[in-house]
């Protein structure tokens, strides 16, 4: 229901591991399916897709989830997404 993209310069695998930590801590989600470029989540909270496809420096990073983006799981994804830097060197972002 929820759709959100961005460009980051880190490489996919980062991205994933990245993914990972934050959905399984923040809204205990568990990886259900994984292939080279997605990875799906699913938990109480809903299910989150994620797709991440490099392009020269940067990778743009797609994120869909199944609820409204009032929920909890849209929130944790928008705090992921704030993680990935834009540039080299620009801190993450609350």
């Amino acid at each position: 229901m929820s759709d959100y993209e961005r460009s980051t310069v880190l490489p996919t695998r980062e991205i994933f591991a990245k993914a990972s930590q934050i959905f399984t801590e923040r809204a205990e989600l568990q990886r259900t399916e994984e292939t080279a470029h997605r990875v799906t989540y699913t938990g109480g909270e809903g299910t989150v897709t994620l797709e991440a496809h490099r392009h020269g420096p940067s990778t743009v990073v797609t994120v869909r989830t199944d609820r409204l983006r009032t929920s909890k799981v849209d929130g944790v994804v928008r705090y992921l997404l704030n993680q990935l830097p834009y540039q080299w060197g620009d801190p993450p972002r609350e």
